[in-house]
């Protein structure tokens, strides 16, 4: 136990109770050091609506007392145990009447009989964060896809489910792998996509309940879509098409680079099915797009390289991957006539010896997030990876410092009222890939981050799983697996190129 600052003896507080049954200490000495607590959620800002904030007192002890309440409500509730564990009805409204203002927890440890009380957290109750996000739970690994699922959570709750597992399909010669999940608006009129590739390969995607599955390579493009962003309000997505490799290292800390040999941008028009140019330079890698809330620009990342054949590329690439710098660029969109505008250049994070990628603009449009790293786009996999923030209008860049960890940091998304962001990490242990929220503030700066939070503090160690690609989500997907199935198993309608 941390050593006690200061002491007094407390009997003014004399055996307070609650609906719980259980009492508060009459005697305790108090400590001015703040409780151990796992996960640590110390000092956060908290949204109104998140699930219980289950956590382990770590501190030494035979006997342990929480008290979890509010200025508003100073009974609040207590619980007894080494381990919260907090009805979600009970936790709600605790939080409705904490609203715009803080959550107080005090722990008490008992050893002997003596009890210690330690500083009481405070964590100021939010704004309301996105009822929903999903993302993909994987292996850590580099081949293990067939085990991966594409998941949703409910945050006010503990409720997760399968939206679709690439174990749906597999046969055993011929395996599946479900991706690259994306929304329209935060999946408000339920427009989404997924990738599915090796066995029954295709783009499914639902656009006003008509739900299919397209084939995206044409003559005249290099791959099938690969990664999507919906427009914000037209029946348009914008793709990013590759052909990509991985190299394995066994001396460097990063033990797998995933690169693209070549990458171009297209869009596609979901009502009339045709695929157009967005972007197509063979002296370019243009990846990652992202529309801007108003829907009048498309971000992305793209790195210069030399002018060679796909054989001759491949063999550059393997020798010199260190030196693929990506830069920020956006391109204006006019709604009317579909057509881009020229390549504005909004980050040379190749002057700064980095690279760049996954450019997010913020729902009010007043900042970009993007992650930063030594080269090369595929950054949850490099350990030196951190998220940035720029703000627009000055063109200011800076590091996440609030927010970022001596480990990785990567794919991150804005919630829809831009007052929180979750991504995700490998701050743990370095190897798995977990979810981090945190709150943003009116001056543009961030809380505290903290864990997703889980029904019980040892869940993720538990559970030994990554996770990637989080997406916030206003309601929950509402398609079933069997209707993803039934159509993942049609032949894909092909699309017509139009330049």
């Amino acid at each position: 136990m941390k050593s006690i600052k200061s002491k007094s003896l407390a009997i003014g507080l004399a055996m307070c109770f609650v609906s719980c049954g259980t009492s508060l200490p009459a005697e305790y000495e108090t400590s001015d050091s703040l409780p151990i607590v796992y996960p640590d959620y110390i000092g956060i800002d908290i949204p109104v609506n998140i699930a219980p904030l289950n956590f382990d007192i770590m501190n030494e002890g035979e006997d342990f007392i929480t008290h979890i309440y509010s200025l508003k409500d100073s009974e609040g509730f207590i619980i007894h145990g080494k381990r919260t564990d907090m009805a979600v009805e009970d936790w709600r409204e605790l939080m409705n009447t904490a609203r715009g203002d803080t959550l107080m927890t005090d722990v008490y440890v008992g050893n002997k009989g003596r009890y210690t009380k330690f500083a009481t957290i405070k964590n100021p109750v939010r704004d309301s964060i996105d009822n929903y996000i999903s993302y993909r739970l994987i292996e850590p690994s580099y081949i293990s896809f067939e085990t991966m699922a594409i998941c949703q959570r409910d945050l006010t709750t503990f409720d997760e489910s399968e939206i679709y597992n690439s174990q749906s399909l597999s046969e055993e010669n011929r395996g599946q792998c479900a991706n690259c999940h994306s929304y329209q608006g935060y999946n408000r009129d339920g427009n989404m996509q997924l990738h599915v590739r090796v066995g029954n390969g295709g783009t499914v995607i639902c656009h006003e309940s008509d739900l299919k599955k397209v084939d995206l390579k044409t003559p005249y493009t290099i791959s099938a879509g690969v990664y999507p962003s919906w427009h914000p309000s037209e029946s348009l997505i914008a793709y990013s098409v590759n052909t990509t490799s991985q190299n394995f290292h066994t001396r460097d800390i990063n033990k797998v680079e995933v690169q693209d040999s070549k990458s171009d941008l297209i869009l596609y028009d979901v009502v009339n099915e045709v695929v157009s140019p967005i972007a197509m330079d063979s002296t370019e890698l243009e990846t990652f797009p992202y529309w801007h809330p108003d829907g009048r620009s498309l971000w992305y990342v793209s790195a210069k390289v030399p002018n060679l054949d796909e054989k001759e590329m491949l063999e550059y690439q393997n020798m010199n991957y260190e030196r693929f710098k990506y830069d920020i660029y956006r391109r204006e969109f006019d709604t009317a006539s579909r057509s881009f505008g020229r390549a504005d250049t909004i980050f040379k994070a190749s002057e700064f010896d980095k690279s760049a990628t996954l450019p997010r603009p913020s729902p009010d449009g007043k900042y970009l997030m993007f992650t930063l790293g030594k080269f090369g786009t595929f950054h949850i996999w490099h350990h030196d990876s951190d998220l940035y923030l720029m703000e627009i209008a000055t063109r200011e860049v800076r590091p996440l410092t609030e927010i970022n960890s001596p480990d990785t940091e990567s794919y991150h998304s804005w919630s829809s009222n831009g007052k929180w962001v979750i991504f995700s990490s490998r701050r743990d242990d370095g190897s798995y890939t977990r979810l981090y929220i945190a709150h943003f503030k009116p001056d543009g700066t961030f809380g505290k981050p903290f864990i997703l939070p889980q029904p019980t503090p040892d869940f993720e160690s538990r559970r030994m799983k990554s996770y990637n690609i989080p997406e916030f989500m206003v309601k929950p997907v509402s398609l079933t697996k069997r209707e993803l199935i039934n159509t993942i198993k049609r032949n894909p309608v092909k699309v017509t190129f139009r330049q």
